[in-house]
């Protein structure tokens, strides 16, 4: 095995993956394996940013502060993205929580290593910005989503993007959680969730959710999920 070939099975990480093997190389010394724990706190709202993450597997939350101390989700990153990209704007603090919400791990990075590879002037820089607009894509069709589709169709669709990153069909999620993902009461959630159940398209119990029928869900959900996922497929291009 050659040592460029030993480099790319390092990381699952799709924006990682897609840069030159020469430009990697000089970047895999400052990366080091970091363990996602599922509900562990990547990022407190308004701290300093002091690493970046590169997940090669499981999931993790963006969630923003609404009224009464409750929160929304606003993004969700797997394996196909990086979280910490404010940095690469220019910005140092987070102005939102990051929540493992899938275990897994992810290769991290120094915040001041990041901005030194940044302005190195290679491929990173444009993979980053095409990562960029699919994030804006993922926000602006999720807030379209949330303002004119029914929760059931929400749902499915979060569903249905946590298993594209996670690669697989069963994962843990509260309620509680769920409610947040969603904007709603834990009530429209268990609504939402007993009706896919009734269709025999997922089973839900003590926060474990399995996908049984992929296709009914599909089917379930809206035109969003298409476009995120359509989005997400085009990229990285170097």
């Amino acid at each position: 095995m050659n040592e460029a070939t030993k480099l790319t099975q390092l990381s699952s990480n799709r924006l990682l993956a897609a840069l030159p093997i020469e430009e990697y190389g000089r970047m895999f010394p400052k990366l080091e394996k970091f363990a996602l724990n599922y509900e562990e706190n990547i990022y407190q709202r308004n701290a300093e940013i002091r690493y970046v993450y590169f997940p090669n597997s499981g999931i993790i939350s963006l969630l923003t502060e609404v009224e009464d101390n409750s929160t929304l989700e606003v993004g969700l990153i797997g394996k196909e993205g990086i979280v910490g990209i404010a940095l690469f704007l220019g910005v140092k603090t987070s102005n939102i929580q990051a929540i493992v919400q899938g275990i897994g791990s992810a290769m991290r990075m120094t915040a001041e290593d990041f901005i030194v590879e940044c302005k190195n002037g290679g491929a990173l820089p444009r993979s980053l910005q095409r990562f960029l607009h699919s994030r804006l894509t993922q926000v602006s069709q999720s807030a379209a989503c949330y303002r004119f589709h029914p929760i059931e169709a929400r749902l499915a669709r979060w569903l249905l993007m946590t298993s594209d990153r996670m690669d697989s069909n069963e994962f843990l999620i509260t309620q509680e959680f769920l409610s947040n993902m969603l904007g709603v009461r834990r009530e429209a959630v268990n609504k939402s969730a007993v009706s896919l159940q009734l269709q025999k398209i997922i089973s839900y119990s003590r926060g474990h959710i399995s996908i049984i029928d992929r296709q009914g869900l599909e089917m379930a959900t809206c035109l969003c999920y298409g476009i995120i996922r359509d989005e997400e497929k085009s990229f990285p291009t170097i």
